[in-house]
């Protein structure tokens, strides 16, 4: 299942060896594959072979609660039915479910260590200034960059516009989470073990500590030395992967939703350190992360509404199992792959809770340090036509994928920059500080 990479995505993935070689996990072993590598490449790389592939992963906290079916008082389906409203649109620690609730402990660790760092200032998260890298570290990061303009092409771009430390901060990020999705979804996947994944968390964390295993774990070392960016979101990243392992039905969306959160909503809590929250916000850390949260979540939906078919031929079926039943359908239909009125009807409301996400999203990134803003646009809007172009396919994601052609990807940058360019409000919002 294809991951998404929420803020760090590129929204047309496709399966190729972005490194020239990959290396095998056999048994929580490492062996590399120097058939295809350069002496610079084994340098760099322990789990080279990085694919635009799996599902997006990303979540919100207790905004799942009124976008899991429903958004300010109920929306109707489209059998006149209405989706439970469970809680507001932001964390909030009442009336949750015991997924929300566990997100939710996370997102308020996450915006209290940026509390911690803002101090009694408004101004922006203080970063360590910037320094002339060893030739090493600087060629590390350097390598993260160029799989990010490899593959999110479009993101990369936007990250041009940032500071150089958040810039190289984002790529380790991306590069990390890239690596750690391959170990389930790539061409060594079938090797790969609960010890093999306890064997990268136990990397992760010596990486954190200061002990990186090989250069692109130097990169993430150095960044998360320099941001307030905590360890548990990588770890409950790597605990998404652990699921996939053994796991290939969601009976309801509370169960879908903290697999999103596992595998995608992760990223936006890392992220939002790294691209900064603007001085005059007057938001709270906490709904900001939210938003962060919410545009991974409805990535992560688009990526499984758009890959029904290509999840089906694997055996596995990422949508809700008691929805399914409601409209009828069951394992059989999907794997039967026919557009049918019940399936579209039932796509229909999915693609509308997916879109619902997206308009949460939209909230918190003018919340957003300037220069970070339109690389979170461009992902937004390209992701959003995701949908469109799953309705312009009549619903039929079992033997068409939807994409978003090369002259709306072009048109969507000019559309993110201007979007980019609005400041945050001064006056009082949604998400606005008490």
């Amino acid at each position: 299942m294809s991951v998404a990479l929420p803020w760090v995505v590129s929204p047309n993935p496709e399966v190729s060896n972005c490194f020239g070689f990959f290396e095998s996990v056999r048994e929580g072993n490492m062996v590399l594959d120097s058939s295809r590598s350069t002496a610079r490449d084994r340098n760099l790389m322990c789990i080279a072979r990085l694919k635009n592939g799996r599902k997006q992963r990303w979540n919100c906290s207790s905004l799942y609660a009124d976008l899991r079916y429903s958004c300010l008082g109920g929306s109707e389906l489209e059998n006149g039915d209405k989706f439970p409203v469970l809680s507001s649109m932001v964390a909030n620690p009442a009336a949750v479910s015991s997924s929300e609730q566990k997100v939710y402990d996370v997102v308020l660790k996450q915006a209290a260590l940026v509390k911690k760092q803002l101090g009694s200032s408004t101004g922006d998260v203080d970063v360590k200034p910037d320094i002339l890298l060893p030739g090493t570290l600087s060629e590390a990061y350097d390598r993260c960059g160029e799989v990010c303009a490899e593959y999110a092409k479009t993101f990369y771009l936007g990250t041009l516009l940032m500071t150089p430390e958040r810039r190289r901060a984002i790529w380790a990020i991306y590069v990390w989470c890239r690596r750690t999705d391959e170990l389930v979804d790539g061409p060594n996947a079938s090797h790969i073990t609960p010890t093999a994944l306890e064997r990268w968390e136990s990397r992760l964390e010596d990486l954190f500590q200061g002990r990186p295993f090989d250069m692109l774990d130097a990169a993430l070392s150095d960044t998360v030395a320099k941001f307030p960016v905590d360890i548990q979101p990588f770890k409950d990243m790597i605990e998404g992967m652990r699921m996939d392992l053994i796991k290939s039905r969601y009976k309801n969306f509370d169960e879908l939703y903290l697999y999103c959160y596992y595998v995608a909503g992760t990223v936006g809590l890392m992220s939002v350190p790294v691209m900064g929250i603007a001085p005059e916000s007057q938001a709270t850390a906490e709904s900001i992360y939210n938003a962060a949260l919410a545009l991974g979540i409805a990535n992560q939906l688009t990526n499984i509404l758009r890959d029904v078919g290509e999840d089906a031929r694997r055996g596995r079926i990422y949508l809700p199992q008691d929805e399914l039943a409601q409209a009828g359908l069951s394992d059989d239909d999907i794997f039967a792959g026919k557009v049918t009125d019940k399936w579209r009807k039932f796509m229909k409301n999915q693609i509308k809770r997916a879109r619902m996400f997206f308009d949460e999203a939209e909230k918190g990134v003018t919340e957003l340090s300037s220069a970070s803003r339109w690389p979170v646009w461009a992902s937004l809007l390209l992701y959003r036509q995701i949908l469109d172009e799953i309705e312009a396919n009549d619903y039929n994601n079992f033997t068409k994928r939807a994409y978003v052609s090369k002259p709306k990807k072009i048109l969507a940058l000019p559309i993110s920059y201007t979007k980019s360019l609005v400041r945050p409000s001064r006056t009082s919002s949604p998400v606005a500080k008490p």
